[in-house]
């Protein structure tokens, strides 16, 4: 695998990991107790802890994209182990 590849599927993993992990201990303001500023939504969250989140997100994708690349380089699961890909996918017999 090229390192352009490997960059670009790491970077899908951290994005969806991302977004998995965003909303993990939130609380709004109401919930917290804190005050809010004026023009605040009251559903944004009183102390995000993005810096954390990304940490988090970081370490979790990481491990995601080893084993990916593990399957990758080992063959541990491949198209033909998929029971939709045999039926649907790009080499599905055709019927006609």
């Amino acid at each position: 695998m090229k390192l352009q590849s490997a960059l670009a599927i790491y970077l899908l993993f951290w994005t969806l990991t991302l977004f998995a992990v965003l909303p993990i201990g939130v609380k709004t303001a109401d919930e917290d107790g804190s005050e809010t500023v004026a023009g605040q939504a009251t559903s944004a969250p009183s102390n995000p802890m993005i810096l954390k989140k990304m940490l988090w997100t970081t370490a979790i994708s990481a491990v995601l994209f080893g084993i990916f690349l593990a399957n990758y380089h080992y063959g541990w699961v491949g198209v033909d182990d998929v029971p939709f890909w045999r039926s649907r996918g790009p080499y599905a017999p055709v019927r006609g």
